[in-house]
Formats: structure tokens, C-alpha cells, sequence
């Protein structure tokens, strides 16, 4: 059997940090499980996080007007990609499972790690017209989200004063990850460390090792499907309108995103739904 693969991009600046420690953690709970663990340290590495000419090699398809997706998708198609985004992208394309670990920053990630995404997700490697949402790149592949916030999980409730979790989290898990086709996991969120006792930091590491050694085989998230949509121009990309009128009796909307004017689904950018067993 081919040994199991996993990548870790890493963005944090102290090798003293709480995003190290659970770094440290998957390391060495993936690899004890047989993984083979690539960990991107992108501050150590100086990872560039801007989109710049500089990504492209040779010469460009209109130099008039410098258009980052349209140039850097055809060099892809052509090898002529620069080498930090090609060495970045083989190990995505080598990984089953890649796992972010990173501090939340103003309801995102990091500058570096959006110039990764930004950089690394190219048109044509991640993603196209045809191949996006379930139907995506990645299809075969799972991705998490692992994270500390400054805050506590009470202020991102519905009610508390950051509001809900989901919301902040819908951007980065459908439109960034699903999008690609990755089989988004529950997040990992490690509420406040900074603010927690050495020994609920501890249990916060111990949950999250012991989360690892069955994360592959966990549900992933629920996503609406692009079959519930007209893919076509004509159509706007809308959910189709027999969907529309078989979803109007049911309480909640389909996803964070398309609540369709409905309360939210709970926890649907948290929590994967429960199995049948």
C-alpha cells in the first residue's frame, strides 16, 4: 500500500507559540500513524505572500495589462510558474490530507497564508469552470482547518459580540476549500489559548491528538451540491427553481451561505452532520 500523505502549512513567527505546539502535535501523531508529514513553515521559509509579475517565467500574454489569474493559468499550462509556487503546489498535489495551522487574524488568516492561497491555488492546478465545488480538483482529498483565536467561543456565538462562528468561517471552507473541491473537515478551534492555564493548553494539545488518530476517517462538512444550481450563464448560476420551491417548507437555509433568507443551519461550518449508522 502507498504510505499516506499529509501537509502542514504553517504560519506563525515564534517557534514558541501554541500554533507550534499543536503543529508539533500533528507531526508526530500523523507520522506515528505511517504518515509521511510535509510541514510549509511559510515564515520560515520567507514565503512571498504578494501576486506579482514575479510568478510568472517569460513572457507574458498581454504585458499591457498584467492580469495575475489569466497569466499565471497559462504558465501553469506551459511549466513557467515560479519555483516556490510549483515546489508548494507538488506538495499539495502529493498530499491526501492538508491541515492549516494558524492564528486567526481579523476573522482570516495571516497575509502569508492568504499570499499562499492566493499563489499556490492557481487557475488550471485548483480549479476551473468545470471543475469547482464537488465536482473540483481535490475531490479525493481532505482539508482542515486547525486555529487559535484571541477571543472565547461565547463572543462567536450567534449572540455574542464577534457573531457567529460559521459566518467568519464560510469564506475560507466553501469559497477557498470546498471551491477547489477539498472535502472541507470540522474545524479545529483552540478558543484563547493565551488566556487559558497551562493545564487547559495541555488538554487543548491532548484533544487534538486524540482527535488525529481518526481525523481521515471522519464526515466532512455538508456543501450544497452544484447539481441543486444552473451552471450556465443563462441560468446566473442560480439554484434551480424546482430546488428552490422543494426547500421552501424546511425550517433552515441549505448552508451558511445559502440560507435563503432562513435561519442559518447550526453549526453547519463547525460540525459535519451525523451518520447513519
Amino acid at each position: 500500500m502507498a504510505q499516506k500523505t499529509a501537509l502542514i502549512v504553517y504560519a506563525h513567527q515564534s517557534p514558541g507559540s501554541f500554533n507550534a505546539a499543536a503543529r508539533d502535535v500533528a507531526v508526530e501523531e500523523l507520522t506515528s500513524q505511517g504518515f509521511k508529514v510535509t510541514v510549509s513553515d511559510l515564515y520560515a521559509m520567507n514565503f512571498r505572500s504578494s501576486t506579482t509579475r514575479d510568478d510568472v517565467i517569460g513572457e507574458l500574454k498581454n504585458p499591457d495589462l498584467f492580469q495575475y489569474g489569466e497569466e499565471t493559468m497559462l504558465a501553469w499550462m506551459e511549466s513557467r510558474l515560479s519555483d516556490d509556487i510549483v515546489a508548494e503546489q507538488k506538495k499539495v498535489e502529493e498530499a491526501e490530507l492538508v491541515i492549516f495551522q494558524f492564528p486567526l487574524y481579523w476573522f482570516s488568516v495571516p497575509a502569508i497564508l492568504k499570499g499562499w492561497m492566493d499563489r499556490v491555488l492557481t487557475q488550471g492546478f485548483a480549479f476551473s469552470l468545470q471543475k469547482m465545488y464537488n465536482h473540483g480538483v481535490f475531490k479525493d482529498k481532505k482539508a482542515v482547518l486547525s486555529f487559535t483565536t484571541g477571543a472565547t467561543s461565547s463572543m462567536f456565538q450567534p449572540d455574542g459580540i464577534n457573531g457567529d462562528i460559521n459566518v467568519a468561517l464560510w469564506p475560507l471552507q466553501n469559497g477557498t476549500l470546498h471551491f477547489c473541491g477539498f472535502r472541507v473537515l470540522a474545524p479545529q478551534i483552540f478558543w484563547g489559548p493565551a488566556h487559558c492555564p497551562a493545564g487547559v493548553r495541555t488538554a487543548m494539545l491532548a484533544g487534538w491528538r486524540s482527535r488525529l488518530k481518526g481525523l481521515l476517517a471522519e464526515p466532512p462538512l455538508t456543501f450544497a451540491p452544484c447539481e441543486l444550481f444552473d451552471l450556465s450563464f443563462q441560468g446566473g448560476f442560480l439554484l434551480r427553481p424546482e430546488v428552490k420551491e422543494e426547500l421552501a417548507p424546511q425550517r433552515y437555509g441549505i448552508t451558511t451561505g445559502h440560507h435563503l433568507g432562513k435561519p442559518l443551519p447550526p453549526d453547519n461550518q463547525t460540525k459535519a452532520p451525523p451518520t447513519d449508522n
